[in-house]
């Protein structure tokens, strides 16, 4: 029996075959702008708000020059990122309550997620964060007072932090030209961060009623 050249699976004939193993496509939803990374989606639908995916091929992003706009949209998605994970690492470690730090745990799981998603899409080398950060730092970038003895204070502090991400990336967007990579960088970026924002608006309202979380 005839393998597969590529993979090394069994050919059931001699005849033309594809082989697909291994392959994975990046899409954009035309809706949300939101980008998934997947062989195929259910009827072709995103899986975040169910709008039409389309097939996403840019190529790697040109860090020759660093003044290039999307390079700059990917180095400040990098900070924002990098800044989210020192918070939850921090606040995992500051928080008082068990159930909030290990809930901020692995909120920083997920960030670090997101850091190795954008360095896998976007071919950039994942940058390493700082150990020494203040949660002061946090909440002034968010534009929220700190209160250390409040525990939702870290909550209001987070969901501040990634809206005012949602905002930037947002606005950044609308200010670049039409069909620029630029322009759709920032979509993206900011349909990301929307997707933050609700889950740590609904793990606040849970745990604000003493339900356990979805995480």
């Amino acid at each position: 029996m005839s393998v597969c050249p590529r993979c090394q699976r069994p050919l059931e004939d001699e005849e033309a075959f594809i082989c697909c193993a291994g392959v994975e496509l990046s899409w954009r939803c035309a809706d949300c702008h939101k980008v998934s990374e997947g062989f195929a989606f259910p009827y072709g639908m995103c899986p975040y708000c169910r709008g039409k995916l389309e097939l996403l091929d840019r190529g790697a992003v040109d860090g020759a020059m660093a003044g290039d706009p999307a390079m700059a949209a990917v180095r400040k998605a990098f900070e924002i990122e990098l800044g989210g994970h020192a918070f939850y690492e921090r606040a995992a470690r500051d928080a008082k309550d068990p159930v909030l730090s290990e809930l901020f745990g692995r909120f920083a799981g997920m960030e670090k997620e997101h850091m190795d998603t954008l360095s896998r899409r976007y071919h950039a080398d994942l940058p390493v964060s700082g150990t020494e950060f203040q949660l002061d730092h946090a909440a002034i970038f968010a534009g929220v007072d700190r209160h250390p003895e409040d525990p939702a204070n870290l909550f209001r502090i987070a969901i501040a932090f990634e809206q005012r991400a949602v905002d930037f990336f947002s606005r950044e967007g609308d200010q670049a030209p039409a069909g620029s990579v630029e322009r759709g960088l920032y979509q993206e970026l900011a349909a990301e961060e929307r997707e933050h924002v609700a889950l740590l608006s609904t793990e606040f309202r849970r745990w604000e009623s003493g339900r356990a979380g979805i995480l």
